[in-house]
């Protein structure tokens, strides 16, 4: 154990190179017969020396702020040299060749001692455990103590609470063992291989008092109380699931009472016509003034002014507003047919019904749509065409009216005739004075009927300018 190996190890399991900064040093399984070169190991506080062949506790001066120390597995045959170690927790010395336990007494917060696998036969070679007051952890298994007066020796360490003598003659040697050593030792949670439970400890001292009778009725009552509280769990439980299925079926209810409140309220309103304030104030009398739970209060986003909600004017409102008659004759007249228009019945009473209002009187002839804008139009283009003195040819044909047995001309033949001579024989650019008496006076005749025949035709095409 040189300081050159120490160093090394350091670097193999990756701790500081420099030793006071260290506070674990592994050591195990390395072979060594003492313990040496440890003084500049002064933050130490774990040392791992199991499994090596060191036959002496010597040269841990230095190691003051040492908790835990093992030294499990090696050749020593007594405890010594441990004065230094003030803060040492946890010692293991099992698997060495230990007679006697001794100088332990000057480890005053010892809490952990592990001696198993040792030599340890005589109540005398334990004896010094009464000095290790806050010893709370023993472990005597494996050794040779077969003396039952060693329970005077665990009796008097007054912390114990885990103890361990597997493997030992005396489990043999004291009568009802398990019982005896948990009446005895009062504050032993950890025996052997098992947990020393209250139930035990129960059973256990009614055994002391008054044998296998006394703990029969004390397990008994145990398990009654253990069974008690099980059916209190259980019914526990139940009643939690029938409150929750309660109020579950509560508030089912509370939510069916509602829709069917919210529909009525909203039907009234709805329904009801529009009134003063005082009329609203005589029509609600005090006594039967009902409560109103928030709940119970419909959205405020969809209820408009007028208060139905807006799903229903919009359903209300979806009809068109102008509907525009695509063919018609003179026949059929320009009068609209009733079911175009919504009835008064079915309009709305807001700001929107004077759009769709119907006229009673029968004897007017209702004007067909766009006939205005027709009229405009068709007389536009009149006043253009007899402005226009410079177009020797209408772009469209007029159609004037001409006796029944009389053809009338197209445009083809028309323009034949104005090359040579007129239909009756005239010269172009001639006219008779009665002929052109005629043609003045039907000009107007055409001027004031055609408006109103195109205000009847459907699809209506405009000259050209």
């Amino acid at each position: 154990m040189t300081k050159q190996f120490l160093q090394k190890l350091c670097k193999q399991h990756k701790l500081y190179l420099t030793p006071a900064l260290n506070d674990v040093l592994y050591l195990h399984f390395k072979g060594f017969d003492c313990i040496e070169n440890l003084e500049e190991y002064t933050g130490l506080r774990c040392l791992w020396l199991e499994c090596n062949g060191i036959q002496k506790i010597q040269n841990l001066e230095a190691q003051t702020e040492l908790r835990c120390l093992f030294l499990q597995m090696n050749l020593l045959h007594k405890i010594e040299n441990l004065e230094p170690l003030q803060k040492l927790d946890s010692l293991n010395l099992s698997n060495n060749y230990i007679k006697t336990i001794e100088n332990l007494s000057c480890l005053p917060v010892l809490n952990t001692l592990q001696i198993a696998h040792n030599c340890l036969e005589m109540v005398e070679d334990i004896q010094h455990l009464k000095d290790c007051l806050k010893l709370c952890v023993l472990d005597l298994s494996h050794n040779k103590l077969s003396d039952p007066e060693i329970l005077n020796i665990l009796e008097s360490i007054p912390d114990l609470r885990v103890l361990n003598l597997m493997g030992n003659p005396v489990i043999k040697n004291i009568p009802n063992y398990r019982r005896t050593v948990t009446v005895r030792l009062k504050y032993l949670t950890y025996l052997d291989d098992r947990p020393v439970f209250p139930k035990d400890r129960a059973c256990a001292e009614a055994w002391a008092r008054g044998g296998y009778t006394a703990e029969k009725e004390e397990r008994e009552l145990w398990e009654s109380r253990e069974q008690k509280k099980i059916t209190d769990s259980i019914e526990a439980l139940a009643m939690i699931k029938q409150r929750a299925e309660e109020h579950r079926r509560e508030k089912g209810r509370e939510g069916v009472s509602t829709s069917s409140r919210v529909p009525a309220a909203e039907g009234a309103l709805a329904t009801e016509p529009c009134g003063t304030g005082t009329e609203d104030a005589e029509a609600i009398s005090p006594g039967t003034e009902e409560k109103l739970f928030i709940e119970d209060l419909p959205d405020l986003e969809d209820i408009d002014d007028t208060g139905a909600p807006l799903e229903d004017q919009d359903k209300e409102l979806c009809f068109p507003k102008i509907e525009a008659v695509s063919s018609m004759t003179h026949d059929s007249g320009t009068e609209l047919d009733g079911t175009a228009l919504p009835s008064p019945e079915r309009s709305p009473t807001g700001a929107l019904s004077h759009i769709f209002t119907v006229s009673r009187d029968t004897s007017k002839k209702a004007k067909a749509p766009f006939e205005g804008i027709l009229n405009k139009e068709v007389t536009r283009d009149v006043e253009i065409r007899s402005q226009d003195t410079k177009s020797t040819r209408p772009l469209i044909q007029e159609l004037l009216d001409k006796p029944s047995g009389q053809a009338l001309a197209s445009p083809c033949c028309r323009r034949d005739t104005s090359e040579g001579r007129d239909r009756d024989g005239h010269p172009p650019g001639t006219s008779s004075p009665g002929d052109q008496t005629e043609k003045d006076k039907a000009q107007p005749e055409v001027a004031s009927e055609e408006p109103s025949m195109r205000a009847g035709w459907g699809d209506v095409e405009f000259p050209l300018d």
